[in-house]
């Protein structure tokens, strides 16, 4: 079930924000992520937010700022589910264009926008990783 996070649940969502991206992203040091632990936990109570329960434990949770999706995040052991896939039409409800950013060399992660409607309209660099961006963008 989809629905929107509850502020006690901050602490949970941000351990699989933290844990899926030393997995998704090992081309990024490990310490990168640690350090922006906090930070994250921050902005995630101040933003949109929906999670991915089943069987009282949450599997995954997308962030929204308005039509960017902040991001799609999954246990490891949920992935390949239809977890992100729920996560995302959610978000799509009541919304002509949602925009994003995702790391060029996440290419599951690239296949799996592809794959739901998005479209590649630039490239960029993260300023604070030095990687590669692919800016993506769904059109209702």
């Amino acid at each position: 079930m989809v629905r929107r996070m509850e502020a006690a649940e901050l602490g949970a969502v941000a351990e699989i924000w933290l844990e899926a991206n030393l997995d998704a992203h090992d081309f990024v040091p490990a310490i990168y992520w640690r350090s922006q632990l906090e930070p994250v936990r921050e902005a995630i109570s101040k933003a949109e937010v929906y999670v991915y329960e089943e069987d009282g434990a949450i599997l995954g949770f997308i962030g929204l700022d308005g039509e960017t999706v902040e991001g799609i995040f999954v246990k490891k052991e949920a992935r390949s589910r239809g977890i992100g896939k729920a996560l995302l039409d959610r978000a799509r409800e009541g919304r002509d264009l949602l925009e994003l950013r995702v790391y060029s060399e996440n290419w599951p992660a690239v296949k799996f926008y592809y794959r739901e409607g998005f479209t590649l309209f630039g490239q960029d660099v993260d300023r604070a990783t030095g990687q590669d961006e692919s800016l993506m963008a769904w059109w209702a």
